[in-house]
């Protein structure tokens, strides 16, 4: 007979504790922060999975390896600026990556090639501790990097796509803007930077709320 749950598995990490706490199952007595029980070792192993992901996305630890592979560069020169720029971004992607389970989570594509690490405050208006938060980026397949990037699509507290006055007529249907599911879990800070996008490129509370009627 295979082994018999529940497995428990206890989180210590507060990060890591916060974002499981958002999916089922839900926590449980124990030690550590959290808490949780899976019924099968497939669960438990799927959750485990998603920790060691959680893990090395969540700041602070972007951050670290930044500083780890920059610890030789001080960005006083041309040459340098591009080259820690690009590490940078190299790192940010990939824990965009892990965090978001390696796919767009609007169009559900998984392609790599076709997915961008989008910055939702500039990297050039964040610090270093910001320019590697997951929380403060999106992995989105290219059209909608492209339309988010350029404020002709935003997404309300609660995920849901806002789309700019100024989408052509065709640009909705072949994004499928109505058809959009809304971003799921998130956080805070998601909120927070996604407030100063939209205060950017100057979505209001009143567009906001019609379109979040229209498309839920």
């Amino acid at each position: 007979m295979p082994p018999r749950g529940p497995w428990l598995l206890s989180i210590d990490h507060p990060g890591v504790a916060a974002e499981l706490a958002t999916l089922p199952p839900l926590p449980l007595p124990g030690p550590g922060l959290a808490t949780f029980g899976f019924d099968t070792l497939t669960a438990l192993h799927a959750a485990l999975d998603r920790v060691y992901k959680l893990g090395i996305s969540l700041p602070d630890a972007p951050l670290a390896r930044f500083r780890v592979r920059t610890a030789g560069l001080s960005g006083t020169t041309e040459a340098e600026r591009p080259v820690i720029q690009r590490i940078g971004q190299d790192i940010f992607r990939a824990a965009l990556m892990d965090y978001w389970r390696g796919l767009c989570p609007i169009t559900g594509i998984t392609e790599p090639a076709l997915l961008r690490a989008s910055h939702i405050v500039p990297w050039a208006e964040c610090d270093d501790a910001q320019r590697l938060d997951v929380h403060n980026g999106l992995l989105l397949s290219a059209p909608w990097d492209a339309a988010f990037d350029t404020g002709l699509v935003s997404f309300a507290d609660d995920g849901t796509v806002v789309p700019s006055p100024g989408l052509t007529a065709a640009a909705p249907t072949a994004l499928g803007i109505e058809r959009a599911p809304r971003l799921p879990n998130l956080r805070d800070a998601h909120r927070a930077n996604l407030a100063a996008h939209r205060a950017r490129y100057g979505f209001s509370a009143t567009s906001r709320v019609s379109v979040s009627l229209s498309i839920s």
